[in-house]
């Protein structure tokens, strides 16, 4: 409903709630629910009402000039900052804040600063508060009880709050989980915490990633419910689960992963034809056995994704299932949904098949050993059987890779660090994860699926999700070709002219200098995060215009949803039903932006998990000396990126001599006129690691002479 009246009022036009639900032209039984609506998106400031009692769009008013909407963003310091999506963030200085937390969304009123006229805001309105949890110690101060939180923003005295009967039996050192939803938000001293639960005690192990899984609203255990319908879910594959699938048995089909993978989605198949390739792609049928609305699928709806940590895994859904009959694993019969291409010399898909299978597959490769089959020739001895199939499949890959460049699909590259730790959790080596000819083939290969089974929905015509990726921010874009200017990087490109092949010319060129790791990482921040909607909009990043995610349903629930699609609409003996259609009408939009909410939140706990064992590991490595890279510049100093992906900060003030340009975001030593500047090489020593804290700090002990870049 929302959606609808935000759609109406989209035209500039101002209308009263008579006239907006005469044009809504629903049932007068949605009435009351029309007027709640508009009531509600007063309230969040998505749209006003004038004197005169009628409605538009906030964005389109007059009032959007002074006041803006946005997310409050607190600083360890005396200001914070109100996202409003635009390139530049409003900094709201402390005074200003007008008890706003970190995460409230706010209505600020925009100002000029009367001593350099730089533009700021004072938070006239908290439309909403956070609703994130929030982990801290518990402990006593004057007689109450309360509770530091491990988010250092939130710099008042918080208060725990809570049934006396539960609150006793903590004792100091407790780690809690806590809701700020509704605290007492003024200036005064104290914040109010609710209670929700223990994870533990500071002396426990894995206390700390403990805390940042909590913190990140993800779930260890499941429901009782969930766990006690696992007791009648199927440990094999039966004779009437194969009822009515198409026997693939029979042909050579085997899976590629990680050293370590247990929960294995997707397998694969390929034949040489007069034509091409015959390719096929055949995924874990996750939803045979996870039923739509069944305690085991609300839980993992809840979740939204699994989490890979980096010394553990929180599954979607139990490892009963996502190790066990959900998981390809070799030699057993699976069930699974196949998705069976030709695909010509060019690379284009012209014919294909979506239909229930049951497959065994031959044999669980990794990622290692098919590398050094296709990489240095090296064969391992129950890899020769399959020889044939990894030659096709490298070439039928390179044809895949070829035909996306060519459409403009962009090949960012990032590198990911690789930590390794040991059976205790303390990491003993961190290095760059490789990525080869195998890790690169799977992923042309389930594009290619994805692709298919999305084209395939949308041109149904039928409520289903999609992974979407918008064009980047042109203002964003022309920021970070100005500052890369600083290395004496000049890229003639009109961004006006935005598609695809402008970020891969971009791209290209910046792979001409040694600081290219780095500015792609920069280039990258540029860009849309992609997300799941209902409203296919194409995906900028592969230069896709049909796009979904279909290929893993044991770690994603928008895969496992639309195996759900794919079985109503397409497998099920009735068909498409006007009640299928509305249902999942409803239902569709609610589990796109949850399974988005919940994939951010996940990234968010893996990268917090990583920089945690980085910090650790480097407090073994104090006072030793690295080379590296400068990656980002600050007010406060600038970071340095090593080799193996740690960053760590060189505090300003630790540099005397030295001060920060913020016209240039450099930092210029006034002795030397050194410029320091993203890209610029250096070599630092480690003074400082805290693990508590997350922290690394580095002691610059010297740089690379120049202070422009030459090209290879």
């Amino acid at each position: 409903m929302e959606q609808k009246i935000l759609d109406l009022l989209s035209d500039n036009k101002y209308r009263t709630s008579l006239e907006i639900i005469k044009e809504l032209n629903l049932s007068e039984a949605n009435d009351s629910l029309i007027m709640q609506t508009i009531n509600r998106l007063t309230d969040n400031y998505e749209i006003i009402c004038t004197r005169k009692g009628k409605y538009t769009l906030f964005s389109n008013s007059e009032l959007s000039k002074e006041f803006k909407k946005g997310v409050f963003s607190d600083t360890q310091n005396d200001y914070g900052f109100v996202d409003i999506g635009e390139v530049e963030d409003i900094f709201v200085h402390g005074s200003n804040n007008n008890g706003a937390i970190d995460g409230d969304t706010v209505l600020v009123k925009v100002i000029k600063n009367k001593r350099d006229k730089k533009e700021e805001g004072i938070v006239v309105k908290i439309i909403s508060h956070s609703d994130k949890v929030k982990v801290g110690e518990v402990y006593h101060y004057q007689g109450k009880m309360m509770v530091q939180l491990d988010d250092k923003k939130f710099k008042r005295l918080t208060i725990l709050d809570g049934p006396h009967s539960v609150l006793s039996r903590l004792v100091d050192g407790d780690k809690v989980v806590v809701s700020l939803s509704n605290p007492i938000r003024n200036r005064q001293e104290y914040l109010y915490a609710k209670f929700l639960k223990r994870i533990g005690n500071i002396n426990d192990p894995d206390i700390d990633i403990l805390s940042i899984i909590a913190e990140n609203g993800i779930d260890v255990d499941f429901p009782e419910d969930a766990i006690k319908e696992l007791e009648s879910v199927p440990t094999e594959v039966r004779e009437v689960d194969i009822k009515g699938r198409r026997d693939l048995r029979n042909q050579v089909i085997f899976t590629i992963d990680g050293d370590d993978t247990k929960d294995i989605d997707d397998a694969i198949s390929i034949k040489k034809t007069k034509d091409g390739y015959t390719l096929g792609v055949h995924i874990a049928d996750v939803s045979y056995y996870v039923h739509e609305d069944s305690p085991l699928d609300l839980a993992a709806r809840d979740r939204g994704t699994s989490v890979y940590l980096t010394d553990r895994v929180i599954p979607m859904i139990p490892h009963q299932l996502s190790n066990g009959i959900c998981s390809l694993n070799p030699n057993v019969d699976r069930l699974s949904i196949s998705c069976v291409m030709d695909i010509n010399e060019k690379g284009l898909v012209t014919n294909y098949e979506i239909f229930e299978s049951v497959i065994k597959s031959r044999i669980q490769m990794t990622y290692n050993k098919v590398n050094d089959y296709l990489e240095r020739g090296i064969v391992d001895k129950d890899y020769e059987p399959f020889t044939k199939e990894l030659d096709m499949m490298r070439d039928l890959s390179s044809i895949l890779r070829k035909y996306k460049k060519n459409r403009g699909s962009i090949d960012f590259d990032t590198d990911e660090a690789k930590i390794l730790v040991d059976k205790d959790g303390h990491p003993t080596e961190i290095t760059k994860r490789s990525r080869g000819v195998g890790e690169k083939l799977i992923e042309d290969f389930m594009i290619a699926a994805n692709e298919t089974v999305a084209t395939h929905l949308f041109n149904m015509n039928l409520p289903s999700i999609y992974r979407v990726h918008g064009e980047p921010a042109e203002e964003r874009l022309y920021k970070f070709l100005n500052e890369v200017k600083g290395l004496g990087i000049t890229i003639k490109e009109d961004i006006r002219k935005m598609s695809p092949f402008v970020i891969q010319h971009i791209i290209e060129e910046l792979k001409k200098y040694p600081s290219f790791k780095v500015l792609n990482t920069q280039m990258l921040s540029c860009m849309d995060k992609a997300i799941y909607d209902v409203n296919n909009i194409g995906h900028f990043g592969i230069a896709s215009k049909c796009y979904t995610h279909f290929t893993s349903p044991i770690r994603r629930y928008p895969d496992t949803t639309i195996h759900r699609l794919l079985h109503r609409y397409l497998f099920d003996s009735d068909g498409v039903t006007d009640e299928k259609v509305r249902h999942f009408s409803s239902i569709l939009p609610e589990i796109a932006a949850h399974s988005s909410e919940k994939e951010r939140s996940s990234v968010e706990c893996e990268r917090e998990v990583d920089e945690l064992k980085m910090a650790e590991y480097m407090e073994g490595h104090i006072g030793e000396e690295y080379h590296g890279m400068i990656s980002s510049v600050t007010s406060f100093g600038f970071f340095v990126q090593l080799d193996n992906l740690i960053e760590g900060l060189v505090p300003l003030a630790n540099l005397p001599g030295f001060y920060y340009n913020q016209s240039t975001d450099t930092i210029i030593s006034e002795r030397s006129k050194t410029v320091y500047i993203v890209g610029r090489e250096v070599d630092v020593k480690v003074v400082r690691a805290s693990k508590e804290e997350r922290i690394i700090d580095f002691e610059l002990v010297g740089d690379k002479s120049g202070q422009k870049e030459e090209k290879n």
